[in-house]
């Protein structure tokens, strides 16, 4: 199958491993890279190789529009709406960085313009893809733990993010868009779609502007009453990051995700004693990974691989714009909730 080529707009934190991540794949071919700093994107022209660099988007669409095959946009929320735009009107498919869009309606926009372009459009939501997440929802799909009626779903953690990205501690909104546009696709991805929602939220680090603590409990469509938990301020005796904890209860038994991987499974046996079953779901390590978020840059390869099967016109995306239109639903939802201190019926 040949090459798609492709150019990348950002050569900020994530690019780092997002390039590399893509790197993993056979069937890419990196053209172009722009960054409003043309310094930081020329040292990533020199240690990727790419021959052509940009600091204006316009220049680098109007010399490759016609060889480009997507354009991945791994800039500043703040942006999303604007580089999709200017891609989707050169007709070419886009790939943008988590979470889609500062509000729901420049999300709406988004999905809309891609739609009237005819163009592709994704994002880049990769902690469904990690390693254990994939064989929980492997272990929930087998039937095992029978219909799950109750979940509790945990990232909480005091590890200092804002050392390596130090523009999160000036956000007016903080961990529900930034680690919760992530935990909610991962429930929606175990769970289904979620029927209603009550959230609260808490700021505990003085020194940013958003919220660093939130809580979200949500009813799914299948009745499963799904308990979120989210925080950078938990001192814990165990510092689990960037690992998602998750317990699940069935009518037939529970699963439960437990840091550094294992997968316990649960089950009543006919004579009503129990059996449990211990798997371990250790995610590959690459060597260009930072030790610290290897379990998610790893996640990176496997979302880019989903995205790219699509984009060769084989199908089976899964976070496309619509899809993840639904995750964002959540995120400005969970903020509506805290703001008036009531049940949001979705």
């Amino acid at each position: 199958m040949k090459k798609l080529k492709f150019a990348v707009i950002g050569t900020g934190f994530w690019a780092t491993y997002q390039l590399p991540a893509w790197f993993e794949l056979e069937s890419v071919e990196l053209v172009a890279l722009c960054n409003r700093t043309r310094a930081r994107a020329d040292d990533f022209a020199q240690r990727f190789d790419v021959q052509h660099v940009y600091e204006n988007v316009d220049e680098l669409l109007d010399r490759h529009a016609d060889e480009l095959d997507f354009v991945d946009i791994i800039t500043d929320v703040d942006t999303h709406l604007y580089f999709t735009t200017k891609v989707a009107e050169r007709q070419l498919d886009v790939i943008c960085q988590k979470p889609m869009a500062p509000n729901l309606d420049a999300a709406r926009q988004m999905v809309e313009t891609c739609r009237q372009w005819g163009v592709r459009f994704y994002i880049h939501e990769n902690f469904r893809w990690q390693a254990p997440i994939r064989q929980l929802k492997a272990v929930l799909d087998s039937g095992a733990i029978g219909e799950p009626f109750k979940a509790n779903v945990s990232f909480c953690s005091a590890f200092p993010v804002f050392d390596n990205q130090p523009f999160l501690a000036q956000l007016d909104q903080f961990i529900l868009t930034d680690i919760g546009s992530h935990i909610l696709d991962i429930c929606r991805f175990l769970f289904g779609e979620a029927s209603s929602l009550y959230c609260q939220t808490t700021r505990v680090n003085p020194h940013i502007q958003g919220e660093d603590v939130a809580n979200v409990l949500m009813r799914m469509h299948s009745g499963l009453v799904c308990n979120v938990a989210m925080s950078y301020a938990s001192i814990l005796e165990h510092e689990v990051f960037p690992q998602t904890l998750v317990t699940v209860e069935g009518s037939a038994g529970s699963v439960v995700l437990r840091r550094d991987f294992e997968i316990r499974t649960t089950v009543r046996r006919p004579d009503r004693s129990v059996d449990t079953q211990s798997q371990i779901a250790r995610p590959p390590i690459y060597d260009w990974a930072d030790p610290d978020y290897a379990l998610v840059h790893a996640s990176i390869v496997d979302c880019n691989r989903n995205l790219l099967t699509d984009l060769q016109g084989l199908g089976g995306a899964e976070t496309t714009g619509g899809d993840n239109f639904e995750t964002i639903r959540l995120v400005y939802a969970a903020y509506e909730s805290a703001r008036t201190n009531q049940v949001i019926t979705l």
